[in-house]
């Protein structure tokens, strides 16, 4: 051990200290007085900071109150979501104001959720893909094993020129004209034919862009010429078998579609998220995703929807963060019809709650009964089995509404045979009741329903959907009638809006009673009769007006009355103060 060296600086006299202790002490007080400054200033600067995050919760707790309070103005179905996640919000605002006034601040923890969201999508899809990797590589897969290797360092290499290739050769049953050269040299080429070059459309491909696939006579010709490439004629036979396993239907060949659709899905996905500022989010949305989904949930030669494939499909779009995109890849499903418009609709149904007579339901019961060609029960049934419970009563009674039958009888027949399937006995006792019911107390029921429609929050779209439904396209007095009570009795803002959409049917195309109808409505309002409706509907207007003058529900209802009532349009237009 090496001895401490002991300090050669001078010893300061006895004189020295006495002649500079005075000044020693000065210091020691000057610096005793800024400390306790300091202490002090210190303790101001904590009790303001304290005071701002209060004052900043506080605030910011009013704000969600008063923005849950706009949101229950929403259609019910978006209530719930919005609302939780404005409490979500606010949780994560406390907490973070919490640490902050203790003083223990973690830097995760100021990191939005939404971007922790992000963060965790992209580690599931990093573990996930990989996986999918060795399964091609288990199954044999006509990829060089050098080139799938690779994904697992560097996934972008799934998008280079050469993957692309790859992938469209295993897809087509092809192979690249340079592997082969690189592999075989020039003088295997002899066993392929060029499907790349055109003398018309691509007579100069460039040499790494041709695609080459073997002759039907592959045997034949690797038999005549037993000198080429006589050292690899096994790799060029192993080659040949497994392009020719991948394009037959084997178990082996559909667990490569399925490790190579999978794959295709989580590096897709991963690209997006990890260059978001230079993807297109309708490209992958709704061009590449959705055929892969429909790959994964559909096997070849399958004629019904399997519902553990269907949970793994939607265990792969919940990797989707936004609810608009994932809505977009079930939406851009099974455009061409058939099953794959099946899936669409129970990927859908299987999340969404709707009613009866949503646009999405109408069209939904439409695809599943062809015109005039009712199917069996048990078919019906089976497809309803895969939706939420809620979605089976809805489709159930659309089809007891439906007008893809001969009769209307046939389509409530229909109903209770697949309620019945199902085993739902109060849909069945419910429209036994609605078959037995006199016509004044189904009228009664109709427009409560409506009422229902209306308090529940329920779209325009939706509103104006049903009452087209229960007028059935004629001018019925009492049907008027009933729908200006029912709609006079809400909201203002309501009869607004749903009198802006009576002139136009889904189909684009003009309601020829429309004209009829607003114009009993413009009559009946202005009338002196029904004042105080008329005061509720032209307070809401000045309203809006002085809020938005340009509103479209203002200028489309204003138009819309003169263009049936002129006098009537005048009149309010001059009670709201428009010029």
């Amino acid at each position: 051990m090496s001895q401490p060296q002991s300090s050669n600086s001078p010893v300061a006299s006895v004189e020295e200290v006495q002649r500079d202790w005075h000044d020693f002490t000065l210091r020691v007080q000057q610096l005793e007085t800024e400390r306790t400054i300091l202490e002090q200033e210190n303790k101001m600067l904590r009790l303001l900071v304290e005071r701002v995050i209060e004052h900043r919760q506080k605030s910011h707790t009013e704000l969600v109150n008063l923005l849950a309070t706009l949101v229950s103005r929403l259609p019910i179905n978006d209530i719930g979501v919005v609302v939780s996640r404005l409490v979500e919000h606010n949780q994560h605002v406390n907490e973070v104001c919490a640490s902050l006034s203790k003083g223990k601040m973690d830097d995760s923890l100021l990191q939005p959720v939404l971007l922790k969201q992000l963060d965790k999508v992209k580690r599931d899809l990093a573990a996930a893909f990989k996986p999918e990797v060795e399964a091609l590589l288990k199954l044999d897969a006509p990829y060089e094993a050098g080139l799938l290797e690779s994904l697992l360092a560097q996934p972008e290499n799934f998008f280079s020129p050469a993957f692309a290739r790859a992938n469209r050769g295993f897809v087509k049953g092809q192979v690249p004209r340079e592997r082969i050269v690189r592999e075989f040299g020039d003088s295997a080429l002899i066993f392929f034919k060029d499907v790349t070059t055109d003398v018309k459309f691509n007579p100069r491909p460039k040499a790494e862009e041709i695609m080459l696939a073997f002759k039907p006579e592959f045997a034949e010709v690797l038999q005549q010429n037993p000198k080429v490439v006589a050292d690899k004629q096994n790799e060029l036979k192993a080659l040949h078998q497994k392009v020719r396993q991948s394009r037959e239907n084997t178990e082996q060949s559909r667990g490569q579609k399925t490790a190579f659709a999978r794959l295709s899905y989580f590096l897709e996905l991963l690209h997006y998220y990890e260059n978001q500022s230079t993807e297109s989010p309708d490209v992958v949305f709704a061009q590449r995703l959705p055929p892969l989904i429909e790959q994964l949930a559909i096997p070849a030669n399958s004629d019904s929807l399997d519902e553990k494939l269907i949970q793994s499909v939607e265990a792969m779009l919940a990797l989707v963060i936004a609810s608009d995109y994932r809505k977009s890849v079930i939406n851009n499903i099974g455009k061409p019809g058939g099953l794959a418009r099946t899936l669409r609709y129970t990927l859908a149904f299987r999340a969404e709650k709707l009613s009866d007579i949503d646009p999405l339901t109408i069209e939904c019961i439409k695809h599943l009964i062809p015109q005039g060609n009712a199917p069996t029960p048990a078919a019906l049934a089976a497809v309803l089995r895969l939706f939420n419970p809620t979605m089976q009563q809805s489709c159930i009674r659309a089809i007891a509404a439906t007008d893809r039958l001969l009769r209307k009888e046939d389509g409530e027949k229909l109903a209770k045979a697949v309620a019945k399937e199902l085993g739902l006995e109060e849909i069945i006792s419910r429209l036994n009741e609605k078959t037995n019911l006199p016509p004044e107390r189904e009228r009664q029921l109709a427009w409560d329903h409506i009422k229902d429609l209306i308090s529940g929050r329920a779209t325009p779209v939706e509103i104006i959907a049903a009452i087209r439904k229960r007028i059935g396209g004629r001018y019925d007095t009492d049907e008027v009638k009933a729908c200006w009570l029912v709609l006079t009795e809400s909201d203002p803002m309501v009869f607004v809006r749903v009198y802006c959409l009576f002139p136009y049917l889904p189909n684009g195309q003009t309601d020829p009673i429309a004209r009829a109808i607003l114009e009993t409505f413009a009559n009946r309002l202005t009338h002196e009769k029904y004042a105080s409706t008329y005061n509720k509907v032209v307070a809401a207007l000045r309203n809006l007006y002085k809020v938005k003058a340009d509103s479209p529900a203002l200028v489309n209802f204003v138009n819309l009355v003169k263009w049936v009532d002129p006098h009537s349009a005048e009149k309010i237009s001059k009670d709201i103060g428009m010029a």
